[in-house]
């Protein structure tokens, strides 16, 4: 895919440390933006993508080539922070919120910190964005908000109605969308690892119920439907 859309753009991307993030931040690197910002609350993860990404500078001249006319950058922060997130969104252009509690049995336990993150840290970084003219707005959902029954599901569902009905960006002209994603092969905390652990220890491979579906995707394919959804959102 072409990504002349993204020429000259400062871009952030929260919860860039994640499988789909820190994939997308290489993607992202490799076209002629202007900046790339990683925020995460996870300090050794953005000390693992900046290795990863001086790695790959080290040993791919096609890459180096892509750094020495972009630049990244990264912050350590909380989308809970208010404050922290009015720092990050300064001079921005395209925010991509990928930051949230994802575990479905995790978010249950604990549903408060699930709401915490996934609805109030989505209002917090996107309306720290209408304040800072963010010119597009993409959050990252899951199909999981269809028929919410979880918790998890219910949270993201919230933030994706929020974030669509918002009044203020009518008057911002902000743009916004939503791209939601079923299980993302290879991912961390996917359902795929756990099968082949299990599969590898002649185990039983566990499921919720033997007529439910899983749609899956590669991270490549939930890398270009991010892009895809920034190009074609309105």
């Amino acid at each position: 895919m072409q990504l002349n859309f993204l020429k000259n753009k400062n871009i952030l991307v929260t919860g860039g440390t994640g499988s789909i993030g820190s994939a997308l931040v290489f993607k992202l690197i490799k076209s002629k933006c202007n900046v790339v910002r990683v925020m995460s609350n996870d300090e050794n993860s953005l000390f693992e993508l900046s290795n990863a990404i001086n790695e790959k500078f080290l040993i791919d001249i096609n890459f180096k080539n892509a750094m020495e006319n972009n630049k990244i950058r990264f912050f350590l922060g909380d989308v809970r922070d208010r404050a922290r997130c009015r720092e990050v969104t300064r001079n921005v252009d395209l925010v991509i919120h990928a930051a949230a509690l994802k575990h479905v049995g995790i978010s249950e336990y604990n549903p408060k910190e699930a709401m915490q993150t996934n609805v109030q840290g989505t209002k917090n970084i996107f309306q720290a964005s209408v304040k800072n003219g963010v010119s597009n707005f993409l959050f990252i959902s899951t199909d999981k908000v269809v028929n919410a029954k979880t918790i998890m599901g219910k949270s993201k569902q919230l933030a994706e109605k929020y974030i669509i009905n918002a009044k203020q960006i009518n008057k911002k002209k902000m743009k916004v969308a939503v791209v939601r994603f079923g299980n993302v092969l290879g991912s961390r905390g996917s359902v795929i690892p756990k099968f082949i652990s299990s599969i590898k220890k002649n185990r039983k491979i566990l499921v919720t119920h033997e007529k439910m579906a899983r749609f899956v995707m590669s991270t490549e394919q939930a890398v270009n439907s991010i892009l895809k959804s920034i190009k074609h959102m309105k």
